[in-house]
């Protein structure tokens, strides 16, 4: 054995929550469980103190703005980063088009942490603030998938797929805060809280030869614009002309449906893609929001603010906000605020920064050497530092009800995982993951990529022919070179060299690993 540094606990399981979270590209729901409801701030705001601000609260509201503004912002660099192309491609795809990943990334690429070689995941960007959306569905064969809705605040609000839904084929229209009308038949009506926001579907594969029937499942999710009632003709048609097609006007009439009918609450306009506030767009989303300056982030939330309306139990933090000159009714002017003010909100940010950073550390249960977030991915209520937190590590992450995603870096005694070395996960019999989808084990090496090796093999999966033991239970090899016959099936190869990191995925999970009953063994040394 080779004497190799311990890692803290505190680095490694900040540095894997993003892998703890699923936090590749995907996002689920809980729509069968009690969660908070979403619902629009009233539309008479609480009233704000008018007493002067200590230097202290002021210090404390800064602060708060950063973490409460924080994903909404994060959410539209993300998604102008995933919309500015002409045509869909590489998963990107203009607003309120689909766009898919049709094939597994590869060790070469690296704009995407920690990627999944067990699903392909398609992405709609949605803007339903003028008209709703039909969403179409196809039958999944059988297939596991899951859809999942985002709002502009990083909540779900609404799950479709194989836990909640069935496989069959289905169609829903997504409408935003302020329609009101009646669907067609036969179509579910989706309320968005913001008039923008994220759909991800995820949908498994077992490997490179299911790429076709993924592909033909993602063909079929359309999105397409609900179409609103013709106006009656200006003049009575001429004797004989065929009738125009429109929509039955009355409740009394057969079929009735108004479909699309207009709001009686006008909704906001939206922010256009060409707003008027600009930034450095290099790098990643989070990094462009790292380097935005306090002018920049807090015009992009007002505007945000002011087309995607906030959550009913966020009455509190605006109140405190529209003291110090956010959140208001006016259009917003960073340089109209008090100096005082702008100088507590450019203090303030390395400030949040931090109560992030401490955030995303705790977040994780770590059992037998695995880091797993088990709860508190979402929904978030008035927690503006986990919500923050989340959406820092892992922007659309998975709500465990529909995946777990326990981490580790280390071996059963806290020493990093080593290419040098040979390991064994064993599981007794009756102690596989508990799912009622699939799991996977996938192998990534320090930064958080798929990790080069001999077998080009980089992940096993409970689908594919694993060889178990006489009695029952099972082995996997985690090393460097081919362990040799009868144990080459279930050999997860290292990388030549340096230290690595494994991510278990557990797709719709059961109560025994939600609860924190069962956990993956430990790592040993073979």
């Amino acid at each position: 054995m080779h004497c190799r540094p311990s890692i803290p606990a505190r680095r490694w399981r900040t540095a894997t929550l993003a892998g703890a979270l699923g936090a590749c590209f995907a996002c689920a729901a809980l729509a069968q469980e009690p969660r908070h409801t979403l619902r629009l701030v009233s539309e008479t705001p609480a009233v704000a103190s008018s007493a002067p601000l200590s230097a202290q609260e002021l210090r404390d509201t800064a602060v708060d703005a950063y973490l409460y503004a924080y994903p909404l912002v994060l959410m539209e660099a993300t998604r102008r980063s995933s919309t500015q192309v002409q045509h869909a491609l590489a998963g990107k795809a203009p607003m309120n088009q689909f766009g898919h990943r049709t094939v597994f990334p590869d060790p070469g690429n690296t704009d995407v942490a920690w990627p999944s070689t067990d699903m392909l995941y398609s992405s709609l960007w949605y803007d339903v603030s003028r008209q709703p959306l039909v969403i179409r569905v196809p039958a999944s064969g059988g297939r596991y998938y899951a859809l999942s809705l985002l709002d502009m605040w990083t909540d779900e609000f609404d799950s479709r797929g194989t836990r909640t839904t069935g496989n069959g084929e289905q169609t829903f229209v997504l409408v935003g805060p302020h329609w009101q009308g009646i669907a067609p038949a036969g179509m579910d009506v989706v309320r968005s809280p913001t008039n923008m926001g994220w759909l991800i579907a995820r949908i498994q594969a077992g490997g490179p030869h299911e790429y076709a029937a993924v592909n033909q499942f993602q063909a079929g999710l359309t999105a397409t614009a609900l179409p609103v009632a013709p106006p009656a003709p200006a003049t009575p048609p001429r004797p004989g002309a065929a009738k125009p097609a429109v929509w039955p006007q009355s409740p009394a009439s057969p079929g009735y449906s108004p479909v699309g009918a207009a709001s009686a609450l006008p909704p906001p306009a939206p922010v256009q893609p060409a707003s008027s506030v600009t930034w450095d767009t290099q790098g990643t989303p989070g990094q462009q929001v790292a380097a935005m300056d306090p002018a920049t982030f807090f015009t992009v939330f007002s505007e945000l603010l002011q087309a995607n309306p906030p959550h009913a139990n966020d009455n509190a933090i605006l109140s405190r906000l529209r003291r110090i000159g956010l959140a208001g009714p006016q259009p917003f002017v960073y340089s109209n605020l008090d100096p005082v003010v702008q100088q507590a909100l450019a203090d303030a940010r390395p400030v949040a920064g931090r109560r992030i950073a401490d955030a995303v550390a705790r977040m994780g249960t770590p059992l037998n050497g695995w880091n797993t977030v088990l709860h508190g991915i979402g929904s978030y209520g008035t927690d503006y530092t986990r919500r923050a937190a989340v959406a820092y590590a892992g922007l659309g992450a998975t709500t465990p009800h529909d995946a777990l995603y326990p981490i580790t870096t280390v071996d059963e005694d806290g020493e990093l995982l080593d290419s040098n070395e040979e390991y064994v996960l064993h599981f007794d019999k009756g102690q596989l993951p508990p799912v009622n989808a699939s799991w996977s084990l996938t192998l990534y090496n320090a930064q958080q990529g798929l990790a080069p090796n001999r077998k080009g093999r980089y992940a096993l999966r409970s689908t594919d022919p694993l060889q178990y033991n006489a009695d029952g239970s099972l082995d996997i090899y985690i090393q460097r070179d081919d362990p040799g016959p009868g144990k080459s099936q279930n050999w997860l190869p290292a990388p030549d060299q340096g230290n690595f990191m494994l991510n278990m995925r557990l797709y719709w999970p059961q109560d025994i690993a939600l609860d924190g009953q069962w956990a993956p063994p430990p790592v040993r040394e073979d």
